[in-house]
């Protein structure tokens, strides 16, 4: 019998009796009124080496017995355009391939006896004397134990193999919806504690399995969206055939099943950043240079860098197309997404292979980069000198030159803003999101945490962000790390930006919640610059609450005191962002393959070229003066 999670075992090993069917896929037609989603097991080795070797399979039928068996892997041209189902022979009585609730393991329990002159302790039954620092020792040990146990079994198998995990695993929860389905983007921090723990098996099965779904049709209401798009999610399905047989399908959702039914642009620019991730910390380069892969990046790249008729470097998404996933205020260039494209383009930049055929897109990258960081440093970024430059702004200004380029009326500056922004210029941040008549003030965390991983920030600004959480602890950090955006929309803003969403209400959800995933960037960030004694204050703060709250999705309230009203609990990103901060303190030099430094060389190219014309130039030497402030 083969255990549906136990995932460290050999990756070749199949059941006693498998039933290979491979076919040709023929895509659909648009005309058909049912559009196929389901990829099924491929008839082949995802993992082979050779990404060259081409075999066709049409109409066959193949039998295998006990011994292992491997078929080579096609190029990109080909493998997205065959697919087949696998058919696996099991014993009904036997557990589905994916991953089940086996919450029943007692974890280790300390109580504490009261006494005048010494701390004795009760541990599973034992009485013995210890001192308090042992005792926290032992707690702090505990928790991570039960993170590591929920973590694993968390974890979702395809065909005997680790593919994911789900986004949460709660045994008490009758009504999951798609919380039992493996989500990109919640799955990186769970990929990232298991890299740090060696176990890198079931992260490049997630990284070639999506890639493998990226070439899908995708069709919602008669429309397909671009080449390239990864899906928000996929679900591991098992289908009866016929006697002790079953099949496994990957279902995957671009969308078109999601509530609103937003697109997952971040899916591809997380998938491109845990690629690299996968890279450094493994050492195993080999994968991002299969044929296959290289494809899926530039597939990738393309469709973000496509021309538009946007003016501005920025990508222009609509309203849930990240993290924040239901209607709050941030279509056009919200900050969240333009870091992560920032972080995606230096990602595919330094794992593109060079040649004839990419020499034009690594160009077309090195440009948009050059024109982004320019773009969020100038503009984006507030501190009290800014904020009251912008409140005395002349409106109407029909100028190359103009000061107030996007016509920000000066009563955008809310007096929360005012009253909330330090003294200091120390303290600053970079705005939630900027276009024309439009400055989006709330501080949005995951974005401004992603300017300073991605050095999308100049050092100064990425300084001065941490120096604003820490002197604004109480607001951002409160009893539980760490707040999604700040200040909660309320009242008529309430109704009018989110639509009255119940789930959104004020401090709430997305709506101000505070959501302990958020840790492991914040780690991540204060150790690049220096500052992990922010990090370790907020791990022990969120260490002290986690397991005895059965670690929830989201905290609600003002200060993050509550568990969310409709919060999900064992929320599998929240039980990996912990064990990744953890981590990622423990072993500092494994933070410095998760970031990038300064890149100089985008600061020496001037993608404007404008002088000539009479028109502003970039003042790429002035950008490039705020390296040494």
């Amino acid at each position: 019998m083969m255990n549906a999670i136990a995932f460290l075992g050999n990756s070749t090993m199949r059941p006693s009796k498998c039933l290979l069917r491979a076919f040709t896929r023929l895509s659909p037609s648009r005309d058909t009124a049912f559009q196929s989603h389901h990829s099924r097991c491929i008839n082949q080795n995802i993992n082979n080496q050779d990404p060259y070797r081409i075999t066709k399979l049409r109409n066959v039928v193949q039998f295998c017995t006990n011994r292992p068996s491997s078929v080579t892997t096609q190029v990109a041209s080909e493998a997205r355009n065959l697919s087949a189902s696998r058919t696996c022979t099991k014993d009904p009585t036997l557990d589905k391939i994916i991953a089940k609730n086996g919450l029943n393991v007692k974890p280790l329990t300390v109580e504490r006896l009261e006494e005048d002159e010494k701390d004795e302790e009760v541990v599973n039954g034992d009485v013995r004397n210890i001192d308090k620092d042992g005792l926290e020792n032992v707690r702090r040990k505990e928790i991570e134990e039960e993170a590591w146990r929920l973590l694993r079994q968390s974890v979702v198998t395809y065909c005997d193999s680790p593919v994911g995990t789900m986004a949460a695993n709660d045994p008490t929860d009758t009504a999951p919806l798609n919380y039992d389905q493996v989500f990109v983007r919640d799955f990186v921090p769970s990929a990232l504690a298991f890299l740090m723990k060696g176990e890198g098996e079931i992260v490049r099965n997630f990284l070639l399995y999506t890639l493998q779904l990226q070439s899908w049709e995708k069709t919602v209401d008669c429309y397909s969206p671009g080449q390239g798009l990864m899906p928000a999610s996929f679900k591991v399905r098992t289908s009866p055939l016929e006697e002790d047989k079953f099949e496994e399908v990957l279902d995957p959702d671009f969308g078109e099943s999601a509530i609103g039914r937003v697109a997952p642009v971040d899916s591809g620019l997380w998938w491109i950043i845990l690629l690299r991730a996968y890279g450094k910390i493994t050492g195993d380069y080999s994968l991002q240079e299969r044929v296959d892969v290289q494809t899926g990046i530039k597939m990738i790249a393309n469709l973000c860098l496509a021309d538009g008729f946007d003016m501005f470097p920025t990508l222009l998404v609509t309203d849930g197309s990240c993290m924040i996933d239901r209607r709050m205020g941030i279509h056009g260039h919200p900050l969240e997404i333009q870091a992560l494209f920032y972080s995606a383009l230096r990602s595919s930049r330094e794992m593109i292979t060079i040649n004839d055929s990419s020499k034009n897109l690594v160009r077309t990258i090195n440009n948009r980069l050059s024109a982004i960081s320019f773009h969020i440093r100038e503009n984006y970024w507030v501190d009290k000198g800014k904020i009251n430059e912008i409140y005395r702004y002349k409106t109407e200004e029909y100028s190359t030159d103009a000061t107030n380029k996007f016509n920000i009326y000066p009563d955008q500056v809310s007096p929360w803003l005012m009253d909330w922004i330090p003294e200091s210029h120390r303290c600053g941040f970079l705005v939630g999101n900027l276009q024309p008549a439009h400055m989006d003030f709330r501080f949005f965390t995951l974005g401004n945490l992603w300017s300073i991983i991605s050095s999308l920030g100049t050092p100064r600004q990425n300084q001065a962000i941490l120096n604003l959480i820490e002197e604004k602890w109480d607001d951002l950090i409160g009893h539980m790390p760490l707040k999604i955006c700040f200040p909660a929309l309320e009242s008529s803003e309430w109704h009018i930006i989110t639509g009255s969403d119940p789930k959104n209400t004020p401090w709430s959800y997305h709506n101000g919640g505070s959501w302990p995933t958020l840790l492991w960037q914040f780690t991540l960030a204060c150790m690049k610059m220096g500052r992990p004694e922010l990090a370790e204050k907020a791990v022990t703060l969120a260490e002290k609450r986690l397991q005895a709250d059965r670690w929830p999705e989201y905290y609600d309230t003002r200060y993050g005191k509550f568990i969310g009203k409709k919060s999900r609990l064992y929320q599998t990103w929240t039980i990996a962002g912990f064990l990744t901060a953890k981590q990622l303190l423990q072993n500092p030099e494994m933070a410095s393959s998760l970031f990038w430094e300064e890149d100089l060389e985008l600061l020496e190219t001037c993608v404007c070229v404008l002088t000539k014309s009479g028109r502003k130039s970039c003042s790429r030497a002035a950008a490039k003066s705020q390296i040494l402030i």
